[in-house]
């Protein structure tokens, strides 16, 4: 698959349930022609929203979160 066909995003979680004392940062993968994204088993965490922000890859842009996503959701970055 080339680079083309994949696309990362990281979205940034606060306290989820299971870790309820840190910000995560989860990476997914959208795939072309796949409906829904898929979950890795990479993540990121930090006491702190900017300590967490700081361990994100370098050139990201960041989506604040919408309306409908769950609560815990605090932005993405593409």
């Amino acid at each position: 698959m080339s680079n083309t066909d994949e696309f990362c995003v990281w979205t940034i979680y606060d306290r989820p349930r299971d870790f309820p004392e840190l910000f995560v940062a989860r990476l997914w993968r959208l795939r072309r022609g796949a409906d829904d994204p898929v979950a890795t088993i990479e993540t990121l965490t930090a006491p702190t929203l900017d300590e967490l922000r700081d361990q994100l890859p370098r050139g990201l842009y960041r989506v604040p979160r919408n309306a409908c996503d769950d609560p815990v959701i605090v932005e993405t970055w593409l």
